[in-house]
């Protein structure tokens, strides 16, 4: 390293501020000129003397000469380790040529003030804000005849306090941590359009997070799923949907009411109902595009669980006079 400025002023790299200047006024007393002298040696020790104290008087470049002159010490380090060493512990002379680790902190100053330019240059072009990614879910319907829905996201804006600096007033932002960003809730009204697909991507240009130094705003993109009802299946714009009845209401008739697009209606169940009979409720289907479906009801003939000892006793006199036969198309 072509100059130690701890050397220059005879103190160590731990020393306070308060040391460092009263080495350095000591110093600067001794070889000032009208003291020392004019003379070539004098005028280069007052010169070095005040150079050292402009670098380790500021505490940036402190930092700076510091870090430069550990990697000088080390890289020198560990060249000395590697060299070879004899039986008897002394260094063995080499042909090889020894590496220059000779150090000028002007050109390593110059350096680090080009790559501050260069990335201050690069912070400043415009980024893209990223993109926000969700998923909301529909019904059947809804994705038939369309809807809205409403998505709360949570997105990154520039800090208002700090303005994205991550400093304000010298010291770290309290505002957003140092992170230059908050996260801020925003609502969004999501339009579905009628006859969307499942897996269908919405976006909203713009509704992303935050461009940098004046890049434009990501997008959200909603990606669409359509969940099928357990109630209900459609076919086109038909709702086919199961009903359950008792026995006795497919026996002997029945009108029950089942709710539809259209609100309640009733059902009438004819007398002598079979098992998985369909009855068909026109005009009770979705509608779209000035056309209307049916519902298509299919009966589920179910007993009750948990029948009354009267109810049980009917239905052994059921069994005791009854003579119909239901598997008399069944032959052995």
């Amino acid at each position: 390293m072509s100059k130690d400025y701890y050397k220059i002023l005879g103190i160590n790299e731990f020393e306070t501020a308060e040391n460092i200047k009263s080495a350095y006024r000591k110093l600067a007393r001794k070889w000032h000129p009208d003291v020392a002298g004019n003379s070539a040696e004098a005028l280069k020790m007052f010169k070095e003397i005040n150079e050292a104290y402009e670098i380790l008087s500021n505490k940036v470049k402190k930092e700076e000469y510091d870090r430069a002159r550990r990697f000088y010490n080390y890289a020198k380090g560990n060249y000395e380790t590697n060299e070879n060493i004899n039986s008897s512990g002394k260094k063995e002379s080499s042909t090889a040529t020894k590496p220059n680790f000779s150090f000028k902190w002007e050109e390593f100053i110059a350096k680090r003030q080009q790559s501050k330019k260069t990335q201050r240059k690069e912070e400043k072009e415009p980024v893209k804000g990223s993109n926000i990614y969700t998923d909301i879910e529909i019904s059947v319907l809804e994705a038939i005849t369309g809807t809205t829905k409403v998505v709360n996201m949570l997105k990154k804006e520039a800090c208002p306090k700090c303005g994205g600096k991550k400093f304000a007033n010298g010291t770290i932002c309290s505002n957003c941590n140092g992170l230059g960003e908050i996260n801020n809730h925003k609502k969004f009204n999501i339009k579905i359009p009628a006859g969307i697909k499942n897996g269908s991507k919405i976006r909203l240009a713009g509704e992303g997070n935050e461009g940098k130094f004046g890049g434009s705003n990501g997008d959200l993109l909603i990606t669409v799923n359509i969940k099928e009802s357990p109630v209900y299946k459609t076919d086109g714009l038909n709702i086919l949907k199961n009903i359950s009845i008792t026995p006795f209401e497919a026996v002997l008739g029945a009108n029950i009411k089942i709710e539809t697009l259209q609100g309640k209606v009733s059902l009438k169940i004819s007398p002598y109902t079979q098992n998985g009979q369909k009855i068909r409720l026109s005009g009770c289907g979705i509608s779209q595009n000035n056309s209307v479906g049916d519902m298509i009801v299919t009966v589920e003939i179910k007993i009750p669980k948990n029948l009354s000892d009267e109810e049980l006793k009917l239905y052994k006199r059921l069994s005791e006079i009854s003579t119909g036969n239901v598997r008399e198309s069944i032959y052995d």
